[in-house]
This record gives C-alpha cells, structure tokens and sequence, in this order.
C-alpha cells in the first residue's frame, strides 16, 4: 500500500494534474477570500468555503479520472491482479494519494484563521469546523471519483460521469421538494444520498458526529465498491463469473447494509450527544436559564411551525430541536400553510410571516412570529438591512413561560405629563419577559396597585400634580419599582416630579453634559459614551452605551443610612455642564460652567421597603435609532432594568437576543489588493508554470 501511495502521489506531482488540482483550488479560494474576507471584513471562513463547494464539483473529476481508467486503458491493471499485495491496499492507496493532494489544499487554507487574526476577532472554532466539514466533503467526492475510474477506461467518461453522480447528490434537496414538498418515504430515502446537507452543518458552526460518521462510512462503502468492481475483473472463466457474481452481491449487499446501519444507529442518539455547538455566541445552545426552565416543564407542549420541512428555517429548527431534546413535553410539528392555509386561525386572527411559531399547552397558546425571530438593522450608507441578532431562544423560551403561566404582572407606562411614548421594540422586549404593558394616565385612576410590577416614566415635558406625583410615590413606598428617564427640554418648574426623585435622594441638574475627553463622545461632546460601572444594570454590556444630551444626576446624600445609592454610567473627569442650552454659542467649555465627573445614570434602593427606582437621565437613550448606534447595547440595558420588575418567585425567564455575527475585520486597501495580488494571481500562475515546468523537463528525459 505504501509503494501505491508513493506512486500515485508522484505521478500526480510530475504530471500536470495534481498541479493544476492545487492552482485552480486555491485560485478560486483565494478569489472568494479576497472579496469576502479582505474586501468586505467578514471574519467568517464558512463564506469563502460554501461559495466554492459546486465548482469543487468541477476539480475533483479532475483528480480522479484517471487514476484507474488509464491502468485499465493501458492494461496496467493487470499487474494489480497478479501483485502480491490485497486489492482493498491497491486501491486505498491511490485513494490516500489523491486525499494527500487535496489535503495539502486545506492545509494552505488551515493558514487563514490566524492570518485574518491580525486585522481582528475571528472565531477560530468556527472556521476549523467549516475547514473539517469542506475536507470530509472532499474525501468523499474523491471517493466517488475512485469508483467511478474503475467503471470505464476512458478518462472523459469517468469525469463527466463523476461529476454527473457528485452533482445529483449535491442537488438531491432540490429534487427531493420538487418530488414532495412535505416529504415522503421516498423522499427520506433520496435524502441520505444528499453530500451537502452535514457539510452545511459544519459550514453554520455544528460540529456534527452524524457528519463525520456519513461522509467517513461513505468512503468506506465507496472504496469498498471499488475493491468489488476490480475482484471481479480478476475472474476470467464463465463459471468462475457466476460465482464471482453471486460473491460480489452478497458483499454489497451487506456493505450497504452495514453503512446504513451505521448511520441510523447514529441518527437515533439525541441531538446533544452527536453535536456541539462552536459558534462564537453558542447560535445553537440552550442557555443555563433555559435549560433549568424546561426541567421544571410538566405539561405537554407543543410547538407548530408554520412551514413545511423542505423550507424551514435551518437554525430555527436547530434551535427547536435542542428544546425537543431537553424535555420529553416539548414536541414540534410542522404545518404546511399550502395544505392547512387557515391552521393559524384557531390561534390568531392575523396571519403569521412563514417560519412562525404558535405555542399552545391546552387552551393557551402564544404566536412568535418570524419577523421577530431575527434582529435587523438599517444600514444608511446602503440603505439595505442586515441581521444583527438572533432570538430565537429567547423568543421561544418567552413563549414556553407565557403559556406555563396563570397570570401576567402588569407594567404601567405612565402617561399625561408630556411623556414620549416607548417605541414598538422596546415594548417587545417588556413583552418578551411576560410582562403586560398597559398606558396609564394618572389623572384617570385612583391609584397604581401595590401588586403592579413596575412603572415607567419616560421623560415628561410638564410637571406632575401634586395628586398625581402621590400616586406615584404612594406605590414606591410600598415596594414598587420605577424606571424613569428625563427631558433636558422639560419645563424649568418639575417641583412634583422633582420630589418623586428627591425620595430617593436624586436631583437632576438644569443643563447638558458636555464631555471634555474626546474618548467619552461621539462626534460632538454632548453625544455621551459614559463609562459603564459595574452594577446589575450593566452586567452584560459588553460595549459602550449611547446618551445623547445626558443630564447630571446628584447623590443628595441624605437618606444615606436607608438608601443603596449605585452609579450605573459616569462621564470622566473633564466633563462640564452647559446650564443655559437655549443660549449656548459654542460646545466648548466657558467660564463658569461647572466642571468634574457627572453620573449620568444610577440605580437606588430602599433597604427597607425594598423600592427600587433607576434613573436614565436622558429621554434619547432608549430609542431605537441611538440604540442601533451600539450595536444593541442600550436596549439591553433597558432589559436589565425591567428585568427587576418581575417578582422574585416569578416563573419567568428572559434570554437576551445573541448576536448574530462578529464585528468587521479591519482590513486597510493596501493590504487587501496586496494579498489579493500575491494569493489570487501570484501564487496559482507559479504553481501551474511549476507543474508545467516538471512536466516538460520530464518529457526530454
């Protein structure tokens, strides 16, 4: 087998073939490289790979050819028969000759994680996985590509053949939908002979034992054909065919078997044993939260998706199955609009996107909707949205909560004061923690109920009267909880809403923070990047918050012995206050205006009635346009706060949108078109006129 090996490696080394295998590959590579992750600044190296997984189609009949169509051309073959050496070794050593070729590809590509490392965060991980699972694609298209030689002796018909067989596996998805969209036995047959569908597990992050066991147990059968065809060729004599035959189907037969077998068994282990999750933001894994959720899950669960299974969502339904897996209550169906069109009806009186979801346990149920399962951002300089975060768990686990529950707590948004109105995904993310929202104008009710979770009194313009601003301090005496931002614009005269504050020893001061240090602001010194100090609020921000015209927040120190006064967001040292907004000429500091470190945001506790109140000190922060300025990051912290409203035996559980991709590589023009010279152009063109080089001198010899 050795010997083989090192025959066939040198014949594919002194020929052009094995050269022109290596350019063409890394010539195409590169070229996707180039645009996706120099070009654009994508950190993934799933995208290069996945855009040349059908032209990797092409190359491989390229490669395999002719390595037994010409022994059989040349009647070298014979020599095989006649060698003292088994024919399982003859033709597992050419096919570790051509997976040396191959391999020597990858490992060129293996080089590109820690290159794309210098220009910023690249999840390893990931990229190996994609690496693996191009690699295991490859060495069965190349097994493939074997079997096929040892049908025919012309090299053309092997190729065209090759691809031909490599191609339908590669469309068999496609032709499987068209045969039935919802599936069928037929169809679930078909679908084993699919290449792509574990190679696009390893592409998303999945690190798939199921994979590795197909497309491993699929070179085995291949090679194991192989092995038949040329024992079979062995036999000359009529009788000796029959014979031969009868032997060579049997083997078959239980070759087929025995893959199938295999791959069943390993198709019938729970999700969790056979894949792990390699994402950079665990895309695919349950959080603790969740999975401790779903233990407690007594009654039966089921989730409808309102798609059929040749269009679902594939991380969704990774996501779905992570939940199946995890609970024996839980079960997942898929529902066809095109056959059950009014399925949603029961449920909603709106028609959900496709991919929606309806959970129901017994009579309750709750519709998640696919537009909510994604995050979306707008982009202005190419007016075109891209997805930002997922939700899926989140989302689902929102759901689970809400029909396991008997009664929602109620969240009242304070109204008539001027007040700006919570934006519609802000709302959402109350919402998502099974926390019912109802606006209230105060002049309107009697009183806040003690057993009302929380209020939210986003910026009022006008100040309260003195009834109402009882109202509300009446219900934070008892225990509740406030979130409650402010209006650098509102009227010079807050002496209610003032007092409301002063309870918790705050005093907002008159003005705009201006921020001195040009590492606290964006573009211009009132556009605050506080410093986020560590507190609950700001446990998962992982990158700065946004606060556009911030006023100052004041310990007044008072009620030190009662209160836990925290600070949630500070300027620096050199930050002033601009008092006088109205008739300010210029954002630089002056003369007289007040100057040193402002809290911009802070958290205070009664310790003894446990009221909790936190102060957003701009109306600004928690709007969807300032928040998309930081990557989300204001939103959850908008989450953290009203987190608390939910009650300490609350059955709740609230999962923060994942993000979805990795921030942009910073790659400068100079170096991209410098790469893309030396790996697109350079380095094929060298190793081609190398192989043409070689081939030539060998020629004169």
């Amino acid at each position: 087998m050795k010997a083989v090996f090192k025959r066939e490696l040198k014949a594919f080394f002194t020929s052009v073939t094995g050269w022109i295998f290596i350019a063409a590959f890394l010539f195409l590579f590169n070229l996707y490289f180039f645009v996706y992750n120099l070009s654009y600044g994508y950190a993934y190296l799933s995208y290069p790979l996945s855009s040349i997984t059908f032209i990797f189609l092409i190359l491989v009949p390229i490669l395999t050819m002719r390595i037994l169509s010409e022994d059989r051309k040349l009647k070298t073959d014979q020599l095989i028969f006649t060698a003292p050496i088994s024919i399982w070794k003859v033709v597992f050593g050419k096919f570790l000759s051509m997976t040396a070729v191959f391999s020597i590809v990858m490992g060129v590509i293996c080089l590109c994680p820690p290159f794309l490392s210098l220009f910023g965060t690249v999840p390893m991980a990931e990229s190996y996985t994609a690496i693996l699972g191009t690699w295991l694609f490859g060495i069965l298209s190349i097994a493939v590509g074997l079997f096929v030689s040892s049908l025919t002796e012309n090299q053309v018909i092997s190729a065209i053949l090759t691809f031909a067989f490599l191609f339908l596996g590669y469309m068999m998805n496609s032709i499987c939908t068209l045969i039935s969209s919802n599936g069928n036995l037929l169809t679930k047959v078909l679908g084993t002979l699919s290449i792509s569908d574990y190679m696009n597990q390893f592409l998303t992050g999945t690190f798939d034992l199921a994979g590795i066991v197909y497309y491993l147990s699929g070179c085995g059968l291949f090679l194991f054909l192989t092995c038949q065809v040329l024992q079979k060729s062995r036999f000359h004599a009529a009788v000796k065919k029959v014979k031969a035959g009868v032997f060579s189907t049997g083997l078959i037969v239980l070759g087929l078997a025995a893959a199938a077998g295999l791959n069943l068994g390993v198709s019938k282990l729970p999700e969790q044993f056979t894949s792990l999750d390699v994402t950079y933001n665990d895309l695919y894994s349950l959080t603790k939260e969740t999975k401790e959720y779903i233990s407690g899950i007594e009654d039966d669960i089921t989730i409808y998706v309102l798609v059929s299974s040749s269009e679902k969502d594939e991380t969704l339904d990774k996501t779905l199955k992570m939940y199946q897996s995890q609970s024996k209550h839980i079960k997942v169906k898929y529902i066809d609009p095109a056959s059950s069109p009014q399925f949603y009806s029961t449920y909603t009186d709106t028609e959900p996107a496709s991919n929606s979801l309806i959970v129901v346990k017994g009579e309750k149920s709750k519709v998640v909707d696919y537009s909510k399962i994604y995050e979306t951002s707008f982009d202005s300089s190419t007016y075109s949205s891209q997805t930002t975060g997922y939700d899926g768990e989140g989302q689902i686990t929102s759901a689970l909560s809400y029909v396991t529950s008997e009664n929602l707590p109620q969240v009242y948004v304070i109204q008539g004061h001027g007040e700006a109105d919570l934006e519609t995904e802000y709302l959402d993310a109350v919402e998502k923690m099974n926390l019912e929202v109802k606006e209230v104008n105060l002049l309107k009710t009697d009183e806040i109920p003690k057993e009302t979770a929380g209020i939210i009194i986003n910026g009022p313009t006008s100040d309260f009267s003195k009834d109402d601003a009882k109202k509300v301090r009446d219900y934070l005496s008892g225990g509740g909880k406030a979130l409650i931002t402010t209006n650098y614009a509102a009227d010079s005269s807050m002496e209610n809403f003032n007092a409301i504050l002063s309870d918790f020893d705050i005093r907002v001061e008159t003005g705009v923070v201006m921020e001195g240090s040009s590492k606290n602001y964006y573009q211009y010194p009132f556009y605050l990047l506080p410093d986020i100090q560590t507190a609950d609020a700001t446990a998962s921000l992982d990158n700065y918050v946004f606060v556009p015209d911030g006023q100052a927040l004041t310990n007044l120190g008072k009620k030190e012995d009662e209160l836990t006064w925290t600070k949630l967001l500070t300027t620096s040292d050199s930050a002033y206050i601009k008092e006088n907004i109205q008739e300010m000429t210029t954002y630089e500091k002056e003369e007289g205006d007040k100057t040193g470190q402002y809290t911009i945001a802070a958290n205070v506790v009664n310790n003894e009635t446990k009221a909790e109140v936190t102060v957003m000190s701009s109306i600004y922060t928690f709007t969807s346009d300032i928040d998309t300025m930081v990557s989300g990051n204001n939103r959850k912290m908008f989450t953290n706060i009203t987190s608390t409203f939910q009650s300490e035996d609350s059955n709740a559980v609230s999962v923060p949108v994942k993000s979805y991709t990795l921030g942009a590589l910073t790659v400068n023009q100079l170096t991209a078109v410098t790469c893309a010279l030396l790996l697109v152009i350079v380095l094929p063109v060298v190793l081609l006129v190398t192989g043409i080089v070689i081939w030539l001198r060998r020629r004169k010899r």
